[in-house]
């Protein structure tokens, strides 16, 4: 999260920044159906790649960003890596918000789950920046209304096996 667009890429290239194009190609190696990437120029396009039985949406996903954004094999294990092949989103906290607020009204979506690459900032900064936005658009809650979270979730808590057998044997 950044004050400006600007800031946020700033930010976000200085952490891809600090990923190691060897980190990078391992991060995408369980995705690749054993294609050694070392092998192949990383300035080079991803060659084709054999279906693997692990995470087949994953390397969909992955062979889909190369191809339609042209990304070398370096830039897609640089890109890939920084979010673990999630979605990866930066911007200010507006524009985070709109992103997050689209996906969710057009039923993409349903909750998120947010990683954050180090802690405390980039998590003060979502929680200063981004949930004030989407509570003012009636999209985060401002306050809980149950003490629990089967409360808060709507979920009723299980009858108690003991307190049951405790009654039954006091019958």
């Amino acid at each position: 999260v950044g004050r400006t667009e600007e800031e946020a890429r700033e930010k976000y290239e200085m952490m891809a920044s600090l990923i190691t194009d060897e980190v990078a190609i391992q991060t995408l190696a369980r995705h690749t159906g054993g294609v050694d990437l070392n092998k192949y120029p990383l300035d080079g396009p991803l060659p084709d790649l054999p279906p693997s039985n692990s995470a087949l949406g994953r390397q969909k996903m992955l062979v889909d960003m190369a191809r339609n954004e042209g990304l070398s094999i370096r830039q897609l294990a640089k890109r890939f890596s920084a979010g673990d092949g999630h979605r990866l989103i930066y911007g200010t906290g507006a524009s985070i918000a709109d992103r997050l607020e689209d996906w969710f009204r057009k039923d993409a979506a349903d909750g998120f789950t947010v990683i954050f690459p180090y802690f405390p900032t980039p998590v003060t900064d979502f929680v200063d920046h981004v949930i004030p936005e989407l509570q003012r658009r009636g999209l985060f809650r401002t306050e809980y209304e149950g003490r629990t979270l089967r409360e808060n979730l709507g979920v009723s808590a299980p009858p108690n096996r003991y307190a049951a057998a405790r009654n039954a044997r006091a019958d």
